[in-house]
């Protein structure tokens, strides 16, 4: 059998069929137009103008090759990146290993929370505080149906808000459209002075979020199962046991072991509708970060303030309007409850994948919150503290991102699926960009 790779797609997905596969990357995808990338997106916009269009594009474009190899291990090897990595690392490597990765994905918590309670500040003028204890329980109640209603209707309710959001911060497009040809313009790579180069290192080395990339590959091992019980199911009820393409075994309906491995031919298949559904997911996501920068570049251009959310939101609102300004900050709600949510399930997989323990999503909730509400409490701007929860993911951007690339080219673990030559290539490459990049952030961030 020949092996394939990234660049070979595997034939005969059938549309309905692939409709039913997607959904994983759509809840990755959140972190990539969370609370953390609007001040930025915005800034962008406002000082610079169509300058910085490319690095987005740039940024969007890595971040497909890294949410694809997420992905991929998760449907080859039926594991996800923190269950492979505790599997090879030793009691006190996990437990070191497990310590960074809650660091970061409690940091990312912080920002969520903290961007859902700045929206409900525009919003509704609710305090800073109550409004970031009002985000933990609706964040809480979203969990809840991941518990009891399982991944398909959690994706289908953290898909909604993404839709949301994508309304929210595109609206203003529509009341005041982009000039087209300095669009087409801000494609062409190139800078302007100090500060848009710090900018668009902000922009590029922000993009891939280390929780996203260990929850990708937690989304697509479950994905994996839930599909081939489903298929079981189907097998069944036609009487059909023998024909289930999903490999010689399976699942029944009282079984809730791991499914046996999946053909080499349905792992294509599925490899397939991962392909299209982190395409999908990353190119919307990309689309409402340029939306961000389009829109602040058509109507914020010398404006002061537009390096916070609330002096931004201030901007839209004296430029297009309060209608605007209120989609904008339903944009910023949607976008900080389902980001939040979808931390908290990727701090549960990081803790499950590590040290094999199981803590419940909402006692997870309830922890992470605290430290959320008390920075909320102290006073401290609120823009300051989503730039110092962005330092901290960046500590957490090598741990996640080496460790990925050399995982999915380990032929011991993902055989014929393994990272081809070229594909590797780029993905070295994506990950020494995006480190270096953040090295150079947290180096500019302790010396001023």
């Amino acid at each position: 059998m020949s092996r394939p790779t990234l660049d070979r797609p595997a034939q005969g997905v059938r549309p309905a069929r692939l409709v039913t596969l997607l959904g994983p990357a759509f809840v990755a995808a959140i972190a990539y137009v969370d609370p953390g990338n609007v001040a930025a997106n915005l800034t962008a916009g406002a000082r610079f103008g169509y300058l910085l269009v490319w690095v987005l594009v740039v940024a969007n474009v890595m971040a497909v090759l890294v949410q694809y190899l997420s992905a991929k291990l998760g449907v080859v090897t039926g594991r996800s990146l923190p269950e492979v990595l505790g599997e090879r690392l030793s009691r006190r490597g996990r437990i070191a290993y497990w310590a960074q990765a809650e660091v970061v994905a409690m940091a990312t918590d912080v920002a969520e929370v903290i961007g859902g309670a700045i929206a409900l500040h525009l919003l509704f003028g609710v305090p800073l505080v109550l409004g970031g204890i009002i985000t933990g329980v609706v964040s809480m109640l979203v969990l809840t149906v991941q518990q009891r209603r399982g991944q398909r209707v959690f994706e289908t309710v953290v898909t909604s808000m993404l839709a949301v959001l994508t309304v929210g911060f595109c609206a203003g497009l529509f009341f005041s459209p982009p000039d087209l040809g300095a669009v087409l313009g801000g494609l062409v790579p190139r800078l302007d002075g100090p500060e848009s180069v710090l900018l668009a290192a902000s922009m590029l080395g922000a993009t891939v979020m280390p929780h996203a990339i260990y929850l990708h590959s937690s989304l697509a091992r479950d994905r994996v199962r839930h599909d081939a019980r489903v298929q079981r199911r189907h097998a069944l009820a036609a009487g059909a046991e023998g024909r289930d393409d999903l490999g010689d075994g399976g699942v029944g309906d009282d079984d809730v072991t791991v499914p046996r491995p999946p053909s080499p031919s349905a792992v294509r298949r599925l490899l397939t509708a991962t392909r299209w559904d982190v395409v999908a997911a990353l190119v919307l996501a990309g689309s409402v970060n340029i939306a961000m920068l389009l829109l602040a570049a058509a109507n914020l251009p010398g404006r002061t303030g537009t390096d916070s959310i609330e002096g931004a939101h201030a901007a839209i609102e004296s430029s297009l309007g309060p209608a605007v300004a209120v989609l904008f900050g339903v944009g910023l709600l949607a976008s900080g409850l389902a980001s939040t949510s979808v931390g908290a399930y990727a701090g549960a997989e990081i803790m499950s994948g590590l040290l094999h323990v199981r803590v419940s999503l909402l006692a997870r909730r309830l922890v992470t919150l605290v430290p959320a509400i008390v920075l909320l409490a102290t006073g401290v701007s609120p823009t300051w503290l989503l730039v110092v929860s962005q330092v901290v993911l960046s500590f957490g951007i090598p741990f996640a991102m080496v460790p990925l690339v050399r995982i999915t080219r380990d032929a011991g673990l993902l055989g014929g699926f393994r990272n081809g030559l070229a594909t590797q290539v780029a993905a070295w490459a994506v990950a020494a960009v995006i480190v270096a990049l953040n090295v150079a952030l947290l180096w500019l961030t302790f010396t001023g």
